[in-house]
């Protein structure tokens, strides 16, 4: 017995060597299980895929999906539409004096034993600022932009989130402790200095590890640092303790960067806050 002839129908349009029997159900070609795609019924061949997907219409990508698919520092620019909306509030008429006086810290808001416990004030204080000038905020969002802006890309949104709030709790700390002890338990510091001198002992700590070059880091560190001596009306106690601070977030980070480590490393974040929450609340402030 002999075969029956192999006609070119028997056998796929774009690879002659290959014998099949399954057509498109478009144009009717016949296709080999390569250059099969499923359909809503049956197959198609590549031709008739490019040709739904080029008509198809198409979506529009909202801006918001954008940004957050995009390597845009979405947080860092979350961090200064914060603080520019609740800056707005504060040179507001009627509310401006209240909106200040509710988010503001001053060390007998973090003790208990003040009697005036709100801790919630060792972060909302960093994302108030003096409403009698201007340059105040817009320095400091200089500031959060320019790390902002290299941080974030190197860590992520949410550990850059990290680094930026915990560093706002320890200098919050440092202004408590140091004021408590000098006997100035009522004075209110705004600012989010504490959370930027933050992000330099982070970014120091990160830059020297991966072999940056840290010198002209450091020199902006330390002029920041004695500029907060020198200059009146400055919270310099928040600039040390959120560079301690910040610098400790980075070690913890760079301790456990392996992605088997996320665990330990959520868990020593979330310690290191409640270790400042604690221990401003069981520190001493006498008013």
């Amino acid at each position: 017995m002999t075969d029956s002839p192999r006609t070119a129908a028997d056998r796929c349009y774009r690879h002659p060597d290959r014998q099949s029997f399954v057509l498109c159900q478009r144009c009717g070609r016949t296709i080999c299980p390569e250059c099969q795609t499923p359909a809503a019924v049956g197959v198609i061949c590549p031709e008739d895929m490019k040709e739904q997907r080029r008509t198809a219409p198409r979506s529009r990508v909202s801006f918001v999906t954008r940004m957050t698919r995009s390597s845009a520092p979405v947080a860092t620019y979350g961090i200064m539409a914060v603080c520019a909306v609740v800056w707005i509030l504060q040179v507001l008429p009627i509310v401006g004096g209240y909106v200040t006086t509710s988010l503001w810290f001053a060390p007998v808001y973090g003790s208990v034993a003040s009697g005036d416990y709100e801790p919630w004030r060792m972060l909302t204080s960093a994302f108030t600022h003096s409403p009698d000038s201007i340059f105040h905020i817009l320095l400091n969002m200089l500031s959060v932009f320019v790390f902002g802006r290299v941080l974030e890309p190197m860590l992520g949104r949410v550990r850059f989130l990290a680094l930026f709030l915990i560093s706002a709790m320890g200098g919050s700390l440092a202004v408590e402790v140091i004021g408590a002890a000098m006997g100035d338990s009522l004075t209110a510091v705004v600012g989010a200095s504490g959370a930027i001198f933050g992000l330099m002992g982070g970014y120091f700590v990160l830059a020297r590890k991966l072999g940056g070059n840290v010198g002209p880091l450091l020199g902006i560190i330390v002029l920041n640092l004695l500029l907060g001596f020198v200059v009146q009306g400055v919270s310099w106690q928040a600039h040390v303790g959120g560079l301690v601070t910040g610098a400790v977030v980075a070690l913890v980070l760079l301790r456990t960067r392996d992605p088997r480590q996320r665990g330990a490393q959520v868990g020593s974040l979330a310690a290191l806050a409640a270790a400042i929450v604690v221990a401003a609340a069981v520190f001493p402030v006498a008013i």
